[in-house]
């Protein structure tokens, strides 16, 4: 484990202390932490990918949200289907008796956190994106989701830093070369205009356009006169 039991119960037991203390906060934290929080990261994806498709590249920059999206989908699946079977580890509330609990109790396995894997990996692929400012907004999102699991109850603070950890770590790990192969995907998209839209909103081209025609009117002017 990346905490100590001890540590990270008592850590749990803190945030679930304060919970217990701030009931006007519950519904919200319930509703976000849920799929509200999970809601808005994919939005982020969204607006990442309209933001790429104006840039005068953009072939390599959907290619990196692209990744950020399905990489996070990957790391979510290893974590789930492999990571929580392997380690084993039981819900908190399980474990420690009169735990406050905002959402539906789960004998699922606990450790690493899914929510909080989805958000790692999508702070670190938005940021390996280059856009500086969706990710901004990613990063305090997909924070306050990681947060809000512990503060639910469902997770201890171990699970949430594994799995912001996890997902931050595959996405960047493999980023080189899954964006390799998706700019080559896009290419070939740039080159079929019925689906060219999905990774340029021709501004770019507008752009050069523009750039071009008043250089074209000095040649067609240049002639007459000389005359």
């Amino acid at each position: 484990m990346l905490i100590s039991t001890s540590i990270n119960a008592q850590w749990y037991e803190d945030v679930n202390s304060f919970a217990k203390h701030t009931a006007f906060a519950h519904g919200f934290m319930a509703f976000y932490s849920h799929f509200f929080g999970l809601g808005l990261l994919a939005l982020m994806l969204l607006v990442a990918w309209l933001r790429a498709r104006t840039f005068a590249d953009p072939a390599q920059r959907v290619a990196r949200v692209l990744w950020a999206a399905g990489g996070t989908v990957v790391a979510w699946a290893i974590a789930h289907y492999i990571f929580k079977p392997l380690v084993g580890e039981r819900r908190p509330y399980l474990v420690i008796a009169h735990s406050e609990v905002l959402l539906q109790r789960t004998n699922g396995f606990s450790f690493p956190s899914g929510h909080a894997t989805i958000a790692g990996a999508v702070i670190v692929g938005l940021w390996l994106s280059r856009d500086r400012l969706v990710a901004s907004f990613a990063t305090i999102l997909g924070l306050f989701l990681a947060f809000g699991r512990v503060y639910t109850g469902m997770h201890y603070p171990g699970d949430v830093l594994g799995g912001l950890l996890w997902g931050g770590i595959f996405v960047a790990a493999l980023f080189p070369v899954a964006v390799s192969l998706l700019n080559k995907f896009d290419e070939a998209l740039l080159a079929r205009p019925p689906l060219d839209w999905l990774v340029s909103s021709g501004l770019d081209r507008k752009s050069n356009e523009g750039e071009e025609s008043p250089r074209s009117e000095q040649l067609a002017d240049a002639p007459s006169r000389g005359d």
